[in-house]
């Protein structure tokens, strides 16, 4: 029964923080307007970097008229949006770049990228664009242009981007968190666009690397110390405490193992992109959660000689894996780099966890010392009435005697 309840604790985690961990399929473009009062046919919402790109083609000019606007953005920064047709990635783009300059006034301009380390200088693109200007109002910044483009420049790939201003000039943009997934599909015919089929998976298996880790050793394991800390206080509780105990931990540790082997995979296959603390402490606690599953195979009866050393090790290196749990998943989010609410709502669930065994730990030692006042005031008792260890009055053993 304590086995079926955990289980049913874990499957709640498992959808709640999936719910939580999925993005809102709503269309923020759609109630987005413009100074210049101009609508588009199009809209979509980008999956990175609070950004948007509305469009209408005209067949018969063979343009596109475009508004890119980057929201939650400042006047020192800069936002960029273009297309490549050799693929998702920043090499080939064809950007059209805009920032404040040191009158205040925004101003945009066109450069094509050819290295990794571009001067961001205008240049010409291979297109034309007819039109080309921006505005920062209210934190964000809109590009619009006009592009006349070929047939075949129509379904292609779209990059867009931001990063520091620093004396009115450019500066490089992050290499982590949103600013290495802001690339996708666009097609300006049929009005669909996306992420990339490589980014769009990577993107997911991020999330579902950070959503198993933290419903694992966030979450489970922290939950299946509470149970065994403070549900064998309570003898009605024995064994049902300790079965409890292990389906949780056990739980944490399968679905731990799943996220952790999820990280190794993601690793390998970003070659040149490393988050050493994370990598660390994730590979330090598969091996503390390991050593944890061993101690229970090894686990030597309660008046085995070795068990007082076996429970500080034990209790060592639980401790230990709570510790670094929530450390690696406060690393997760500075890298996954997810809306805010997310990780105030995992803060959240820290506090209510803390204040649960805070007041157990409490009640617990109210039961403790009540326990102990009762089986002191029951000796003083049988100590009065003359009854010893072995429920005979002294009387009674002087006749025997």
């Amino acid at each position: 029964m304590e086995i079926k309840a955990c289980n049913f604790v874990l499957f709640s985690w498992l959808v709640v923080v999936s719910f939580l961990a999925s993005s809102s399929s709503a269309q923020t473009c759609l109630s987005q307007t413009f100074s210049n009062n101009v609508q588009y046919s199009n809209c979509t919402d980008l999956p990175a970097l609070n950004s948007y790109l509305h469009w209408t083609y005209d067949e018969s000019a063979g343009t596109v008229q475009i508004a890119f606007r980057h929201t939650g953005t400042s006047s020192s920064r800069w936002s960029a949006w273009g297309i490549n047709p050799s693929g998702p990635r920043m090499v080939g783009t064809q950007a059209l770049v805009a920032l404040v300059n040191s009158s205040g006034v925004a101003q945009a301009f066109t450069t094509s990228i050819d290295s990794l380390g571009p001067s961001m200088q205008q240049t010409a693109l291979s297109f034309p664009v007819p039109s080309l200007s921006a505005t920062f109002e209210n934190n964000e910044m809109t590009i619009f242009a006009v592009l006349r483009i070929s047939q075949n420049l129509l379904s292609t790939s779209q990059v867009w981007q931001e990063g520091p201003v620093s004396n009115g000039q450019i500066q490089s943009h992050s290499t982590t968190g949103a600013n290495v997934q802001s690339a996708g599909s666009i097609n300006f015919l049929t009005g669909q666009s996306g992420g990339s089929s490589s980014a769009g998976s990577r993107t997911r298996r991020r999330n579902v690397h950070g959503v198993l880790n933290t419903v694992s050793w966030g979450i489970l394991m922290p939950l299946g110390a509470i149970t065994a800390r403070y549900m064998k206080v309570f003898k009605s509780a024995d064994p049902a405490w300790f079965y409890l105990h292990v389906a949780c931990q056990s739980s944490a540790y399968v679905i731990g193992v799943a996220g952790w082997a999820t990280g190794i995979k993601l690793g390998s296959d970003s070659p040149g992109i490393t988050y050493n603390p994370h990598r660390t402490i994730g590979i330090i606690l598969f091996c503390f959660g390991t050593l944890q599953v061993f101690a229970l195979l090894l686990r030597p009866n309660k008046d085995h000689k070795y068990r007082l050393y076996w429970n500080i090790y034990h209790h060592l290196i639980g401790y230990s894996v709570i510790i670094l749990s929530i450390v690696n998943i406060f690393e997760g989010f500075d890298i996954l780099n997810p809306d805010d609410k997310w990780e105030r709502i995992y803060i959240g669930i820290l506090i209510f966890l803390g204040v649960l065994a805070t007041l157990l730990e409490a009640f617990t030692w109210y039961v403790v010392i009540r326990r102990k006042k009762t089986s002191k005031q029951t000796h003083t008792m049988n100590g009065a009435n003359g009854v010893n260890g072995h429920g005979y009055g002294a009387t009674a053993m002087g006749q025997r005697v």
